[in-house]
Formats: C-alpha cells, structure tokens, sequence
C-alpha cells in the first residue's frame, strides 16, 4: 500500500516530516543534492546539471538507489508567469532531470516515479500550483510517460542543443554575452563551449511540452493553447 514516508526526527511544529511517497517495493525519497548530481553527471545524456534546481528525489526499488528526479525552476526561471499568468517563482517547478535505471524491472517505473513525486510534492510544497516538463525527441514516444500521468498537452518547438566531448549543451549556452558574468564563470560551461564552437555538434529536436496543473482552478489561468497528445507511434 502507498504512503507517505515520515522523517524519524520531529520538526519544530511538533510533526514528522515528509521526506518521500511510495510502498516497500518502490518509493521516491529526499537524497542529499551531492548524491544527486553525481548520478545525474554519471547517468543522464546531457551529462549535466543544473543550479535552479532544489528538489533531489532519489527513487529505490527494494531498497536499491536505481533513480533520480530533479525538481527546480525553469531555465528563465521569471518566465513562469507568461506560461501561467499571475505565477510566482515559489509557485511552478519544472522536472529538470530525471534517470532511471535500466537495472528496474517493474512495469511502468517512469509514470509511477513521477507520479509519486508529485504526490510528494503535494504534501511537502502545497504552495506549487503546477509542474512543467518537456519532451524531446532523444526520449522517444513524444512524452508518453507524461500523457500516462495526465499531464496537460502545450505543443511543441524546435530547440537547438550543441554536443561537445559527449555532453550536451542547450542554445542558450552558446548565445551567453562574453561580457557577462555568467561567462565569466563559466556557469554551465558556456565558456568552454563558446570557446570551442566548432567541435561541436548542432542539434535541433523538437520539445513537446507538458503540464501538470496540481491546482487545476490554474488551468484556467495557463496562456497557452493546449493541444491533444500527439501519437507516440506515428
């Protein structure tokens, strides 16, 4: 039977903590952001992080650490608010990251990982009225995972990303000012990239976009058209 999962430790209010949501099969719980990231460098294909996010889920099959699920704001993370009108950044997050291994074989581990995350998330932030995430072509099945978890369907675009020395580098990494101080500190290694332009790879995927409307009364709000699920096996 799912549940929530409870800190041992009582909180200043008196209360337990929720730390996670799931059985003894298969749950999603808090991990440090160090455990985290290193799983996602190792194991996702961008071979990267990134700083905006704050929530680190790591998902266990029978006990076993076999998946990790990055929650945070948006890569401009003010642009909530043109999504979803009257959005403030504490109000939104978009699943930035997320890997599971090839290791579990329970049925559907994808929708049931982001399933229980959000019921997590529920609980632990009910300040957040809706989650944002994409899909793109490298995933295959056009987000299916996100149609099996009812997510709201927003149309896709076209994204350029740059793969440099097996890492993978979205535009905006190319197009940072060398006047900037991002630049200069090499944040999400902009600067590497710049500097060796022309050893890498241009990519351009199309990016489906989905939203999950925790409080669907927000739905009402979201500025964009939204479209029926495209079919995963065109």
């Amino acid at each position: 039977m799912n549940s929530y999962i409870l800190s041992d430790q009582i909180s200043l209010y008196g209360e337990a903590d929720c730390i996670g949501f799931g059985n003894d099969e298969f749950y999603v719980k808090e991990i440090q952001r160090e455990i985290s990231n290193k799983l996602i460098i190792e194991n996702h294909y961008s071979k990267k992080v990134y700083n905006g996010t704050y929530i680190h889920l790591g998902l266990y099959v029978k006990n076993k650490l076999l998946g990790i699920l990055q929650y945070g704001y948006a890569m401009n993370p003010a642009s909530c608010g043109s999504v979803v009108n009257e959005t403030s950044m504490d109000e939104y997050l978009e699943l930035n990251r997320m890997w599971l291994s090839d290791e579990i074989e329970s049925l559907y581990p994808e929708s049931r990982a982001i399933s229980f995350s959000i019921k997590y998330i529920k609980r632990k932030y009910p300040k957040i009225k809706w989650i944002q995430s994409f899909a793109d072509e490298r995933c295959g099945g056009f987000g299916i995972v996100y149609q099996a978890c009812s997510f709201n369907f927003f149309g896709e675009h076209i994204s350029t990303f740059w793969e440099l020395d097996n890492i993978v580098y979205h535009n905006t990494s190319m197009t940072v000012s060398k006047t900037s101080q991002r630049y200069k500190n090499n944040v999400g290694g902009c600067q590497y990239l710049q500097i060796n332009k022309e050893k890498a790879t241009q990519h351009d995927l199309r990016q489906f976009r989905y939203i999950k409307f925790i409080n669907q009364k927000w739905k009402k709000k979201c500025l964009l058209e939204e479209k029926q699920y495209p079919k995963h096996y065109i």
